[in-house]
């Protein structure tokens, strides 16, 4: 088959040994004469598996001791309001603490949304204007007394804008990293929780991937159902209940792929240059071109762009469809075009991309 360049912005491009991998095992695994996903979750098959996609991602992403590793159902959506009901829950459980949130786009809004409900969630920063072509510095962000922590979205997928650091806000974060998952290092000292979707960098979709202090991960209120409770999944390793086995089988898969390819330094070298080659055509297009974020801010795995009207982005993608350049639609919510460049996508996709903008272009020049 020929590969389609797929910037599609979730679920994400997995490289092809990694499925060939997937393909060759699924039938029947190890000589277990069953499928990884027939297996009992208990088995010593799957739970060599587990454990081992659990250690890479603590090497990977050098991960302190004193952190549990959660892999749970949900993906990031339902970590939106397990965060709070876990470590900033309303009434009395909650001992009045507030949650501080970083309106910076589409998905903060989102566990924004949700942690309003169930705690008593603040909103810490918003830009002025309808766009968010920007995100905040310290300064910027009011952080009320007695705040638990304070949720950052470290990417945004839909707006294409990026936190470049997270030093100085004045309290414990917890950040969505969904769409930039180890695409650069954490300093785990400034993070109580780090969490996301695996569905971006890291696997398919179905399953959400945290990491959390321990000392919070094992102090559930009382009060939550049992899947709810960080601590039932802390004590377990992860095992409370049938885990999406598929999805973390092949993310561990491609967590080695990382580790093969250089590791956490050569993915976060790739973002950088990669979506570097899409910024310098937008940038050097006279115009043609327009990427609305600040310089500063522009995101290195969902770059946003507009062309001079919508009847020439409907053209553009038209056009990149017949070349097998496909899901560079921008999100319904916004429009434009976005090409989202993560891990597992090569190089030579991006490199297709950026010939056909010059050759778009030129030709409506």
């Amino acid at each position: 088959m020929t590969r389609a360049h797929n910037f599609c912005a979730g679920p994400c491009t997995l490289p092809t040994s990694v499925l060939a991998e997937l393909a060759d095992e699924m039938v029947e695994y190890g000589g277990s004469g069953m499928s990884v996903i027939e297996m009992s979750h208990r088995s010593a098959e799957y739970e060599a598996i587990h454990f081992d996609t659990i250690e890479r991602l603590r090497r990977l992403y050098a991960v302190p001791d004193d952190f549990d590793v959660l892999l749970l159902q949900g993906g990031a959506t339902l970590l939106f309001a397990m965060i709070p009901m876990n470590l900033a829950p309303a009434g009395a459980a909650g001992g009045g603490r507030p949650a501080g949130y970083v309106l910076s786009g589409t998905w903060a809004k989102k566990a924004f949304g949700d942690a309003a409900k169930v705690s008593a969630a603040y909103p810490a920063w918003t830009e002025e204007g309808p766009a968010f072509t920007r995100m905040p510095s310290p300064a910027d962000v009011t952080v009320q007394d007695g705040t638990a922590f304070l949720h950052v979205t470290s990417n945004e997928t839909i707006e294409g804008t990026r936190m470049p650091g997270f030093d100085g806000f004045g309290a414990r974060l917890v950040a969505d990293m969904s769409s930039d998952y180890l695409t650069r290092p954490v300093d785990w000292s400034l993070f109580d929780v780090v969490y996301g979707g695996a569905q971006k960098n890291l696997g398919p979709a179905g399953l959400g991937v945290m990491f959390i202090r321990s000392e919070l991960a094992r102090t559930s209120p009382d009060s939550l159902p049992s899947y709810l409770r960080f601590d039932n999944h802390a004590k377990a390793d992860s095992l409370f209940n049938t885990p999406p086995v598929f999805s973390v089988w092949a993310t561990g898969k491609m967590l080695a792929w990382m580790e093969t390819n250089g590791g956490l330094p050569a993915m976060e070298k790739r973002a950088a240059e990669r979506s570097g080659m899409v910024y310098d055509t937008i940038d050097g297009s006279g115009g043609f071109y327009r990427n609305p974020v600040e310089p500063a801010f522009r995101s290195h795995t969902n770059v946003v762009f507009r062309l001079p009207s919508p009847e020439l982005e409907a053209d553009f993608l038209v056009l990149a469809e017949e070349q097998s350049l496909l899901n560079l639609k921008g999100h319904r919510s916004v429009g434009g075009i976005r090409a989202s460049i993560y891990n597992g996508l090569p190089t030579e996709s991006v490199e297709a991309l950026v010939s056909f903008m010059r050759s778009f272009a030129a030709s409506r020049a």
